[in-house]
Order: structure tokens, then C-alpha cells, then sequence
């Protein structure tokens, strides 16, 4: 294969990228893609904290292919129409897998337009531990129940990480375009607590977690107070870090075990919103536990614990607990 595009969507890394790293083993050469999609700048995802963390890590997404022979190509519009124009001429686009009801939609309309011009749409594994789907009950269908999808997910055997391309090589004439301003993308100013985003900031962060915070993650995780979570989730959600390399580091720690069950509850969201995207938008907890009433009984204290927006999007406000994302965008 003499050229092959690299569509990132939130998968914006180097290390652990099989995207990136499969194009560059059976390609001559790459052109990384990122689009700036109109789909969801348009949308209710689009915040200030949360483009502004994209930004980050697009800016060093960009730092890294250029130390190793490459850089970001950038686009504005449709992410469709924008990749078909410039795969003209390549035979094969790579792109991480995802599970939202948006990112099938998107996988859907790429196969279709790839089509008449004979281009193929290579998925690769990224977003979970486990490959979407790739866990199945013994009926062949999908697990609805956590549980059973632990144990599952506990015995299934991984792929090894996958190290960072250490040479890429462009083809000439691609143009490129420089990072817009956040003004130029969404109105209002991010939170001056807003982490920084990429997966520079995300490396130095899980190694500093797994060196000092994992091992007292147990006893402490639902203790708000106590802020003894990873700060880990924006990074998870924009995919500056692998959740596969995450798992396989976190193993190798005494004490990690609380925190790599919540990596499979992450992998179980996932798996559920790939399976029915629908679920994204359902309520599944029984009537009787729900709205008000848990409200009021949270208050009174007769709740394990305290009621929680479980659907609070990533960089939404100047919280990054790891209980504030979600698998959209």
C-alpha cells in the first residue's frame, strides 16, 4: 500500500494507537487527519472546557508526529465529505472504533462514501480495554448485567501494547492548516482549573497516580471529600491515553485492583452503547429509585451514596473526577 489517511476522532495519541501504528507498518506513507466535524461543533458537546482540552491535545498530538517525520493535517466542515476529499488517491483509511450512536452513524456514512471510489475503512480497537463487542454470553448475545461481563472481561486474554511509531513519513503537497483559536470554535472562556489536555499531560498523570494515589483508590473512591480519584477520565475520553495501556500498568500495582474493576465498568458502558445506542438516552434504574425521590432520600442520608449526575459530560465544568465522563462525541 503506497498511501494511507489516519482519521483521528478521539483517539489523539501516539503510544498504543493501532490505527496509527498499522498504517505505518503496511503503508509507504501516512497523512494523519484530524476534522474539526461541524456535527459536533454545532452540538450541545461543544463548551469551552471541553474544546479548549481538545485544542491541548490536538496541539500535542501534533508535537509528536512532528518528531517523527509527520504532522497533523487539519480540516474544517463535514467529517465525511472532508476525509473523501483527501483519501482520493489512497487506498485504505484507518480509524479507531467508537460506540456512540454519533461515531456509527459516522462509520456508516465513511463505508458508504468510501465505496464508489474503492477506498477501504480499516476499524481498529482503542477506546476499551476489551475490543468493542468482542465479549459475548453464552447465547452469543451481549451482557446487559455487569457481573457476569466482569468475570468476563477478568478472563479474557489482551493484546500487548502496541509502542509508538518511532518514523512516519508524509507524502508531499498535503496542506495543512494551523489550530484555530477556541474563539473561533465556541463562545465563552474555559475554567481557569482546567487541567491541561494531551497525552503528554495524561503519561505524566497516570504515572503519578499509579506511583502515589491508586493504592488508597479503594477505600476512599466514593468518599467525595476525599478527592481520591485518578483525574484520570478526560484523558480516557479523548483517548490521550490507552485504557488497554492504563490496565496493563494499574496490574502491575498492589492495591490497584478497585481501580481496574472501574476500567471494566467504563469497558461495560461502552459495550452496552455499541450493542443499543439507545441506551445512552434511557433512564434503567427502577422507577422508585429515581429522580426526586433519590434526591430526597440522599439528603436524608438513607443512600449509599450521595445522588450524582451519572451522565456529567467530560470538561463540562472545572471537575475531572472519574466519575464525570461520558462516551459521546
Amino acid at each position: 500500500m503506497r498511501t494511507a489517511i489516519v482519521l483521528f476522532t478521539r483517539d489523539l495519541r501516539v503510544h498504543d494507537n493501532l490505527a496509527l501504528s498499522t498504517a505505518a507498518r503496511e503503508a509507504k506513507q501516512i497523512v494523519p487527519l484530524f476534522v474539526f466535524d461541524d456535527g459536533i461543533l454545532g452540538s450541545a458537546f461543544a463548551r469551552p472546557n471541553r474544546v479548549s482540552f481538545l485544542l491541548d491535545a490536538l496541539r500535542d498530538l501534533d508535537a509528536s508526529l512532528r518528531s517523527r517525520g509527520a504532522r497533523l493535517v487539519l480540516r474544517s466542515g463535514d467529517v465525511v465529505a472532508e476525509t473523501l476529499a483527501l483519501a482520493r488517491g489512497a487506498e485504505e483509511v484507518f480509524v479507531a472504533e467508537d460506540a456512540s450512536a454519533y461515531a456509527q452513524r459516522r462509520r456508516r456514512r465513511l463505508e458508504h462514501a468510501f465505496r464508489g471510489d474503492r477506498i477501504a475503512l480499516r476499524l481498529t480497537p482503542g477506546v476499551t480495554v476489551a475490543p468493542l463487542l468482542s465479549l459475548e454470553t453464552s447465547s452469543g448475545g451481549h451482557y446487559s448485567v455487569f457481573t457476569p461481563f466482569y468475570r468476563a472481561w477478568s478472563r479474557a486474554s489482551r493484546r500487548p501494547v502496541e509502542p509508538a511509531p518511532r518514523r512516519l513519513s508524509m507524502p508531499n503537497g498535503v496542506s495543512h492548516a494551523s489550530l484555530p483559536a477556541l474563539t473561533r470554535l465556541v463562545a465563552g472562556s474555559p475554567s481557569p482549573e482546567l487541567p491541561p489536555g494531551g497525552e503528554t499531560a495524561a503519561r505524566r498523570k497516570l504515572a503519578a497516580w499509579l506511583h502515589s494515589g491508586v493504592a488508597g483508590y479503594g477505600p476512599s473512591r466514593d468518599d467525595l471529600a476525599a478527592d481520591a480519584a485518578s483525574r484520570l477520565s478526560p484523558y480516557l475520553h479523548f483517548g490521550c491515553i490507552s485504557p488497554l495501556e492504563v490496565a496493563h500498568r494499574a496490574e502491575k500495582v498492589a492495591g490497584a485492583a478497585p481501580f481496574v474493576r472501574q476500567l471494566a465498568w467504563r469497558d461495560f458502558f461502552h459495550q452496552l452503547l455499541a450493542a443499543r445506542p439507545e441506551t445512552a438516552h434511557e433512564d434503567m434504574r427502577p422507577a422508585a429509585a429515581s429522580g426526586a425521590a433519590t434526591a430526597k432520600r440522599s439528603r436524608r442520608g438513607r443512600t449509599a451514596r450521595p445522588a450524582a449526575r451519572s451522565s456529567m459530560p467530560a470538561c463540562d465544568s472545572s471537575s475531572t473526577r472519574d466519575t464525570c465522563t461520558t462516551a459521546h462525541g
